[in-house]
């Protein structure tokens, strides 16, 4: 493949790298963490105007993720389901990049999974 550049780095780092920070279209992610830590990891290094596509399961709460994905720029499009080989019931959330991902995000590597971004203190 031609145009294909792999990067063996953590993602809360390549997000503060200005190479990478908010220069895709989409990013893609399998159900690797919930959604308020995927977002934190991935929507720094979508565009403005982009996606995140993210597989998760049916049982996902994704109330609980609205208040991170709009931190972090992000709009809750919604989700379709998406079954697959492994799996009789999947979903795909779509996340649209609607405005830059604020500066101090991502937080260092570990502490995206330690104190996922949660709802606001009232």
């Amino acid at each position: 493949m031609r145009d294909v550049e792999v990067i063996a780095r953590r993602a809360e780092d390549l997000g503060r790298d200005p190479n990478y920070r908010e220069r895709f279209d989409v990013a893609v992610a399998r159900a690797l963490a919930p959604m308020p830590v995927l977002a934190e990891l991935c929507l720094p290094l979508v565009r403005v105007g982009g996606r995140l596509l993210a597989q998760k399961t049916e049982a996902e709460d994704l109330d609980s993720a609205r208040h991170a994905i709009e931190v972090l720029g992000g709009l809750l499009a919604g989700a379709a389901a998406a079954p697959s080989g492994a799996r009789l019931k999947g979903t795909v959330v779509i996340v649209e990049k609607i405005r830059p991902t604020p500066d101090t995000y991502p937080r260092r590597p570990g502490v995206p999974a330690r104190k996922p971004l949660g709802a606001p203190q009232l």
